[in-house]
């Protein structure tokens, strides 16, 4: 533990770009966490953007914006 979870929209990432995000991600929860590297896992799980809403947005954002760290600005996008 930590077990960290991606939900985003499908997309295609190369086994390099998946190396590095796996490293970054690592690296960030080990030095947060003070935990081995060996104790990380990570999940990538994309969704469909017509499930958006529905599946991440209400559930995960607005209905739980107590353990947000970072909150989402869509007007930016």
């Amino acid at each position: 533990m930590p077990h960290v979870i991606i939900k985003h929209f499908d997309a295609t990432l190369t086994d390099v770009q998946r190396s590095a995000l796996s490293d970054a991600i690592t690296k960030a929860a080990t030095q947060a966490f003070g935990c081995s590297e060996h104790a990380v896992s990570i999940a990538l799980r994309p969704v469909n953007p017509d499930d958006w809403s529905n599946s991440v947005f209400a559930p995960d954002i607005e209905g739980r914006p107590q353990e947000l760290i970072r909150s989402p600005d869509y007007s930016a996008i």
